[in-house]
């Protein structure tokens, strides 16, 4: 391939929890040809009711927000991520699939998020290499973000599972491992009311 076909967008179709979808991705951001495992997985099981405010940690390209926003076409789905380039992308996946319901903007975890915001769900595909430091910041944040009965979704390497589990324990005192697959855990918390 020339550089010049490099630079260009890579564009791929996807099927997501029952939805065509249209995804532009770059070089660079996670999973750029294809939507990865984690992101399949945790899909299976997210609940999401049609007029849900949903935000997507570290939206990436935004296959997740993306798909959510399509299932609630009446709520709310905030896109953040702390790279400008996934948050561009996100932005152009919500405008080519036509979407309109979608909010990408930057954000360093919550940093950006505004402090009396709240969520039905939130959800992340987490980075392996994120930081305990940092996930322990999300996950505090979140718990912050949430309605009360609000649902935490996140998919982790299978490697951080028993570091999940103890923390949203801590955290939220419930964790729900949905699936796990030799490579990624799904799992759940909800905010107590």
């Amino acid at each position: 391939m020339t550089i010049p076909e490099l630079k260009q967008d890579i564009i791929f179709p996807a099927t997501l929890k029952g939805q065509s979808l249209i995804f532009h991705s770059t070089w660079g951001l996670f999973s750029p040809r294809a939507i990865d495992e984690g992101t399949h997985l945790l899909l299976e099981y997210i609940e999401i009711a049609p007029n849900a405010t949903v935000l997507d940690l570290g939206c990436g390209y935004g296959p997740l927000g993306i798909t959510l926003a399509k299932l609630a076409p009446a709520g709310e789905i905030h896109l953040i991520d702390k790279d400008f380039i996934a948050v561009e992308f996100s932005a152009k996946n919500a405008q080519i699939n036509h979407l309109d319901n979608v909010k990408s903007y930057l954000s360093n975890g919550f940093s950006n998020v505004a402090p009396d915001q709240k969520f039905d769900l939130i959800v992340s595909n987490v980075p392996a290499k994120i930081g305990t430091e940092l996930l322990t910041i999300f996950l505090r944040d979140a718990y912050n973000h949430l309605v009360p009965g609000g649902r935490l979704y996140i998919v982790t390497v299978s490697g951080l599972k028993e570091y999940m589990k103890r923390h949203l324990t801590l955290v939220f005192g419930n964790y729900d491992k949905l699936k796990q697959s030799k490579t990624y855990t799904a799992a759940v918390a909800q905010k107590q009311t």
